[in-house]
């Protein structure tokens, strides 16, 4: 099979890149990436000149460009998007321009190729927030989108059941709780705060930092990813989720516990404008359909990424400068 990964010089997707070779060593892979802030080559560097896998740069909107990546694979998996909140709130501009006309740009390109499977990565986001004793998001749960980074994953998203019930496109959708590992961007929470204090510098929490948030790790869910290209249902939707609900202040002091540093490294600052107060995710379904569960505990791996941001600061050093 030949897969075209959108973002995958990205954390997720250069995870996913590495995930699927090593598991699927018979397959091929064309990253297309438009190489942004937050897309790293380095993060593949052990990549290059293999056989089956090829590094194109360019834009998901480029309607040139896409239909002929397009036509020359079976499967589309989409994991490019804007997606730092924060950011959103500041300029939204690019996140609607690459995650809704840009998922547009690639769907009507697998739609002209005969209808080529796309399967799509989404958030848990899009479903809005949860209180502290409201049942977990599932499959089932209302959009309520409330931040302008979520609001357009939310409109990438019904684009892509539109063109499963307008065009048989052959779909699928994963919507996943905040993921953690290797080669993410620290401008997210754990890589963030774990190279401020290697640079001798506080850590920002927003608030009361009593905001909870579901954690899973990288590969256990692009495992998921997997099975539900392999195994899904054509037009279904599969929440993946870690079954680690944390606030992050507890994820803080467990940051600070492991780089040997106490609670005066912590600076509390003005919360986030509309800071959703709890995301968690019910993925009952995905073990039911799929045989998928997490297998990565959140205590022993978020010590494995620390060390592993530890042994790397040749890969994130040069993106703070």
């Amino acid at each position: 099979m030949k897969l075209l990964v959108t973002g995958g010089a990205g954390f997720i997707g250069s995870n996913f890149i590495h995930y699927w070779i090593k598991n699927n060593p018979e397959d091929e892979i064309v990253n297309l990436d438009k190489l942004t802030y937050a897309g790293n080559l380095e993060s593949l560097q052990d990549l290059e000149g293999s056989s089956n896998y090829k590094f194109v740069e360019g834009d998901i909107c480029d309607k040139d460009l896409v239909p002929q990546l397009v036509a020359d694979v079976d499967l589309i998996v989409h994991f490019a998007a804007e997606s730092h909140v924060d950011r959103s709130i500041e300029n939204s501009d690019e996140f609607v321009r690459t995650n809704v006309l840009g998922t547009h740009v690639l769907l009507e390109a697998a739609r002209l190729a005969g209808g080529k499977r796309f399967h799509h990565i989404s958030t848990d986001e899009v479903f809005g927030a949860l209180g502290p004793q409201d049942p977990a998001f599932n499959e089932q749960t209302p959009y309520d989108p409330r931040s302008p980074y979520s609001a357009s994953k939310a409109a990438s998203d019904h684009l892509v059941r539109a063109y499963f019930h307008t065009h048989n496109l052959p779909i699928t959708i994963s919507n996943c709780s905040n993921n953690y590992g290797p080669y993410q961007y620290p401008e997210k929470l754990i890589p963030f705060f774990i190279t401020n204090l290697m640079r001798g510098q506080k850590v920002p929490v927003y608030g009361d930092g009593q905001q909870i948030r579901d954690w899973i790790h990288v590969d256990d869910h692009n495992h998921g990813v997997e099975q539900i290209i392999k195994k899904g249902k054509i037009g279904e939707t599969y929440c993946l989720g870690g079954n680690s609900e944390k606030a992050n202040l507890e994820v803080t002091r467990k940051i600070l516990e492991l780089m040997g540093q106490d609670e005066e490294m912590i600076e509390h600052v003005t919360d986030r404008a509309g800071h959703d107060r709890r995301y968690a995710i019910d993925f009952s379904k995905a073990k039911r359909e799929l045989a998928w569960e997490p297998e990565h505990s959140f205590e022993a791996w978020l010590e494995k990424t620390v060390q592993w941001y530890k042994e790397n600061e040749e890969w994130w050093a040069p993106l703070l400068r």
